[in-house]
């Protein structure tokens, strides 16, 4: 809006428009595009009304060069920000030093404040000691790049591999699905795994895994022998738009239970505890991958496969690191950031391959399970 000058004679923005804009004026500018329109307007009225924008000390700006100014800040500023969404496309942030490079919470935290970096997620994927395929994401988690480093190695190897072996820090259903529809084998750590053979786990009754599962009926049955049944089933999609079937558990009453302290957690909801009743979402599809999984990793393969990912995918990160000194990328930019890994790659793999041959290893493609420590 406009100020009111000494001899009012503008209203308004919108007021000043129709009061010296003539009729049969067109402006060449799209409708989609309200701020341009705005300025082709005001750059009008300067033309009706012969007004010389004035610059350097001592010169007084009228209202309409004051707007004007002030319109092409907010115009250069929505190209700044327009440009900025374009970098950054799917992700929560980038570095303006290094535009591929996203912000992510480093292992190596000097300061023990949690701050971030701009960083590079590596993936590295190893088979008989040897570094097969690496990949650059921007990913700052490593839920969503099994997915793409797979079809990546596939692609440029032309091969499969049948067993695909990884931490706990890749289990989700759409990479159990992926592998399951591709024919390999997931042996993936699931993540409750270690928690899950703790004391404190196993006595916790408000756990689902802890409770009594009803097949005829589709319902649980908890510590004090009430039914939690199918309330309703729904689609969540995540991220990277994969779709999961979420059924919700729910029991019917559980006033008067003298467990229910122990049973209902979440000291931060609003709603008092005795008002709330016990309720919980499960992925049935996931669950049965999950035991499948669970089941694979604890054979006598899984184990054998599980000890050699730990020595083979982490000694590969921990020589490059800790032995050739590698620990910050010299380029910037995904494409020269996947050519310098990829050196590193090469170097370490004629390294590994001289120490194989010096020890007589070089048939050798798994560590056995007794001399893996």
């Amino acid at each position: 809006m406009l100020k009111p000058n000494s001899q009012k004679e503008y209203t308004s923005l919108g007021e000043n428009y129709q009061l010296f804009l003539p009729l049969n004026l067109e402006f060449q500018v799209s409708k989609d595009d309200p701020v341009r329109l705005l300025r082709h307007k005001l750059k009008a009225c300067q033309k009706v009304q012969d007004i010389i924008f004035v610059k350097g000390m001592g010169k007084r700006k009228t209202a309409l060069q004051k707007t004007m100014e002030q319109l092409d800040e907010f115009i250069a500023r929505l190209k700044k920000y327009n440009t900025y969404l374009h970098i950054l496309g799917d992700r929560n942030s980038f570095a303006k030093t290094d535009t591929d490079a996203t912000f992510m919470r480093m292992k190596e935290d000097a300061m023990k404040n949690g701050q971030l970096k701009p960083a590079y997620n590596i993936q590295c994927g190893t088979d008989s000691e040897f570094i097969t395929w690496a990949s650059v994401g921007p990913q700052p988690t490593d839920t969503t790049t099994l997915i793409p480093f797979l079809q990546d190695m596939e692609k440029h190897l032309q091969r499969r591999y049948p067993n695909v072996v990884a931490d706990a820090g890749y289990e989700s259903e759409e990479n159990y699905l992926y592998l399951e529809t591709n024919g390999q084998r997931a042996f993936i750590k699931p993540s409750n795994y270690e928690k899950s053979k703790t004391r404190k786990w196993k006595k916790d009754i408000g756990r689902r895994e802890n409770m009594t599962y009803l097949p005829e009926e589709d319902a649980y049955l908890c510590a004090q022998g009430r039914k939690l049944a199918a309330a309703k089933e729904f689609v969540r999609s995540s991220r990277t738009g994969f779709k999961r079937n979420i059924t919700l558990y729910s029991s019917a009453d559980c006033g008067n239970c003298p467990l229910k302290s122990q049973c209902i957690h979440g000291n931060h909801c609003k709603t008092p505890l005795e008002e709330r009743t016990k309720h919980f979402e499960v992925s049935k599809q996931f669950l049965r991958q999950r035991q499948e999984d669970l089941e694979r990793i604890t054979s006598k393969e899984g184990v054998q496969l599980r000890i050699n990912r730990s020595i083979q995918a982490e000694g590969a990160f921990a020589m490059m690191k800790a032995d050739m000194n590698f620990r910050r990328f010299l380029s910037r930019g995904t494409a020269n950031v996947l050519v310098e890994i990829m050196l590193v790659a090469m170097a370490y793999n004629i390294q590994k391959l001289h120490c194989k041959i010096q020890s007589d290893r070089a048939g050798q493609h798994l560590f056995p399970v007794n001399n893996a420590a």
